[in-house]
C-alpha cells in the first residue's frame, strides 16, 4: 500500500496474555485505532526495525548523573500527566535521552515493565544499580498511592536541589585547589629546571651559600628521587581512595575530621543536614514508612555522623518514641533542628517541617559559600605568591655577594 510503513506491536487480548506481531498502517495512531477496534489492549507500537541502530561509543563508558536522573523523572512526570500510557513514555525517553547509558538502562526497564514488573521494581533490578534507593521507594509509594506523575516530580525537585546544592559545593572550592596545585607544579618545576641553572653558576663562583639557598638546592637536589616516588605515590594512593574511601572505616576517621575542618567544617555541616532534611522530608509526603524512610536517608547524607545519629533515632521511633529524642544527643544536629522536627511531630506536620530546614540550610549552604569564596580568594593569591617569592629570594640572595665572592 502507498504510503504506508510496517509497525510492531504489542498488546492485551480479553483474556490479560500478551501478544505481539507486525502491521502495516499509515501511522501509529492508525495502528492503535486498528488494535482497539479488534478487542485490544495497545502497549506499545513502533515502527519496525526503529529500534535496531546500534549505539557506538568509544573509551569510557559514560556515567548516569544525578542530573539525567532529574531530567528524567521531570519528562516522565510531564509525559504522564499529559496521559501518556507508561510505557509510551519509558519508550520516548529509552530514544531521547542526551545519555546513552541512560537510554540503555531504560531500554531495559521499559522490558521489564512490559513482561508485567512495576516500575520500582524494574528500577530496583536495573544493571549497575543507578536508580538511587530514595527514587526506588519514593516510585514504589507513588505506585500504590496512585499519584506516580506527583511523585515524579517531587524526585526531580529532590535531585535538582541535591544538584544544586553540589555546583556550590564545587565552586567553593574548585579555586583553592586548583590554586594549591599549580603552587604545587610551580615549586616543582622550579625545583627541577630552574635551581639546577642557579647552582652551576653559584659552585663557580665558591663561597658560602646563604642558609635558605642551601635548603633549595638540597631539595633541587633531592628531587630527582622524590619526584618519582611522588607521582607513584599519588597515584597508588587516588587508587586507594577509590578501593576503600567508601568503606566504614575510613568514613570513621575522614567524616568526623570533615566537620571538625577550621574553613571548610561548617559548610560540610550543613550540607549534610540540608540533604538529611531534604530527603526525609520528601519520602515522608510520599508516603513511605518513617522506618524505612530513616534507613534509605542514613545512607544517602554524605555523613557517617549523621548516620549513626539516624539509626538511634530508628530505634527510637520503633519503640514508640520521638524522632527529635535522639537527635539532641548529637552535636552535628543544632539545637533549632531538633526544636523545628519536635514541633513538627507535635503538629502533624514533620514532613513540612523538615523541608523548611532544607530551605534554610539550602540558603545558609550558599551564603557561606560566597562568604569563603570572597575570603579563600585573596588568600590563596597571597600563598602562592609567597611560596614563588621566597623561593626566588632563596635563589637570588647569593647574586648580592657576587662581588664578594669575585673580590
Amino acid at each position: 500500500m502507498p504510503g504506508t510503513m510496517q509497525y510492531t506491536y504489542k498488546v492485551k487480548d480479553a483474556r490479560g496474555k500478551f501478544v505481539e506481531g507486525k502491521v502495516e498502517a499509515a501511522s501509529e495512531a492508525a495502528v492503535a485505532d486498528k488494535l482497539r477496534a479488534m478487542g485490544y489492549l495497545p502497549l506499545e507500537v513502533r515502527q519496525a526495525n526503529a529500534g535496531m541502530q546500534k549505539e557506538i561509543s568509544f573509551g569510557r563508558k559514560k556515567r548516569i548523573k544525578l542530573k539525567d536522573l532529574a531530567v528524567f523523572a521531570r519528562q516522565f512526570a510531564t509525559m504522564i500527566d499529559a496521559g501518556l500510557t507508561m510505557l509510551r513514555a519509558l519508550t520516548i525517553m529509552a530514544d531521547q535521552s542526551d545519555n546513552p547509558e541512560l537510554r540503555r538502562v531504560l531500554r531495559g526497564v521499559r522490558q521489564d515493565v512490559e513482561a508485567g514488573m512495576s516500575l520500582s521494581g524494574a528500577f530496583a533490578k536495573a544493571e549497575g544499580q543507578p536508580f538511587p534507593p530514595l527514587m526506588v521507594n519514593m516510585t514504589k509509594a507513588g505506585e500504590a498511592g496512585g499519584f506516580l506523575d506527583v511523585t515524579m516530580r517531587q524526585i526531580a525537585d529532590n535531585f535538582e536541589s541535591e544538584v544544586k546544592l553540589r555546583g556550590k559545593i564545587k565552586a567553593a572550592l574548585t579555586y583553592p585547589v586548583v590554586v594549591f596545585i599549580l603552587a604545587i607544579l610551580m615549586c616543582i618545576g622550579m625545583l627541577v629546571f630552574v635551581v639546577p641553572v642557579f647552582e652551576g653558576m653559584f659552585e663557580s663562583l665558591g663561597g658560602t651559600l646563604p642558609l635558605p639557598t642551601q635548603v633549595l638546592v638540597f631539595l633541587s637536589d633531592s628531587m630527582r628521587f622524590l619526584l618519582p616516588i611522588m607521582i607513584v605515590g599519588g597515584f597508588v594512593a587516588l587508587a586507594l581512595w577509590r578501593k576503600f574511601g567508601k568503606t566504614e572505616r575510613v568514613r570513621n576517621i575522614v567524616d568526623p575530621m570533615k566537620l571538625k575542618m577550621p574553613v571548610f567544617g561548617k559548610l560540610f555541616q550543613k550540607l549534610a543536614l540540608a540533604r538529611f532534611a531534604r530527603n526525609l522530608g520528601t519520602l515522608l509526603s510520599s508516603g513511605v514508612p518513617i522506618l524505612q524512610s530513616l534507613d534509605i536517608v542514613s545512607e544517602t547524607t554524605g555523613s557517617i555522623v549523621i548516620s549513626r545519629a539516624l539509626q538511634q533515632v530508628k530505634e527510637s521511633v520503633s519503640r514508640g518514641e520521638s524522632v527529635a529524642g535522639p537527635l539532641a544527643e548529637h552535636d552535628v544536629f543544632p539545637s533549632m533542628v531538633v526544636q523545628m522536627i519536635a514541633s513538627g511531630e507535635e503538629s502533624g506536620a514533620i514532613d513540612q517541617m523538615l523541608q523548611k530546614i532544607a530551605q534554610f540550610y539550602d540558603e545558609e549552604v550558599e551564603a557561606t559559600t560566597e562568604a569563603l569564596t570572597a575570603l579563600i580568594e585573596p588568600l590563596m593569591i597571597a600563598f602562592l605568591g609567597g611560596i614563588v617569592g621566597s623561593m626566588i629570594i632563596a635563589l637570588y640572595m647569593p647574586i648580592f655577594k657576587v662581588f664578594e665572592l669575585i673580590g
